[in-house]
């Protein structure tokens, strides 16, 4: 039996835009128009309902992005895909930067200090606006500054743990 391929969150699509069909989307991709690059999409509905996408595509506006999907051909029809996701599949992205990260790579990775104690496994990170922040779950929650080399030591997917220079005690 395969393994389920690893997806990515790349999007959202937060209502109609305009009466014709278009669709309001919320893109995680750098920069947000990048989103079309990837296929194929899934699209999860609000439900949990997932069909693969074909023959999306969109542009970029003063408002954000814009998108028009095969047979979403009015506002009613738009805005019933509200709160549907588009995921891609982890391997359509390209390889990261020496130095950069996919979240999703980090996620499940073993958090351990410089001195050895066990953090548990990296649950998941955000951003502040000021840094990223990696979320280790353990025998407690800790939220640890992604800031390299301050408090990220190093990463190292080969052996699969995070070094980290963060005081046991916070």
């Amino acid at each position: 039996m395969n393994a389920p391929t690893r997806r990515i969150l790349m999007g959202r699509i937060h209502g109609a835009f305009g009466v014709r069909g278009e669709l309001k989307l919320e893109s995680f991709s750098d920069p947000p128009e990048a989103i079309f690059r990837y296929r194929p999409w899934i699209l999860r509905d609000a439900d949990g309902g997932e069909r693969e996408l074909e023959g999306g595509h969109g542009r970029s506006t003063a408002k954000g992005i814009v998108m028009r999907l095969p047979g979403v051909e009015d506002r009613d029809a738009a805005e019933a895909m509200r709160g549907s996701e588009i995921l891609v599949p982890r391997a359509a992205l390209p390889p990261p930067k020496p130095g950069e990260y996919y979240w999703v790579d980090l996620e499940g990775l073993r958090v351990v200090n410089t001195e050895g104690v066990d953090f548990g496994r990296v649950s998941h990170l955000f951003s502040t606006g000021a840094n990223d922040v990696l979320v280790a779950r353990g025998e407690r929650e800790r939220m640890i500054p992604f800031v390299e080399p301050d408090y990220i030591v190093s990463v190292d997917f080969d052996t699969g743990v995070v070094m980290v220079d963060w005081d046991a005690d916070f």
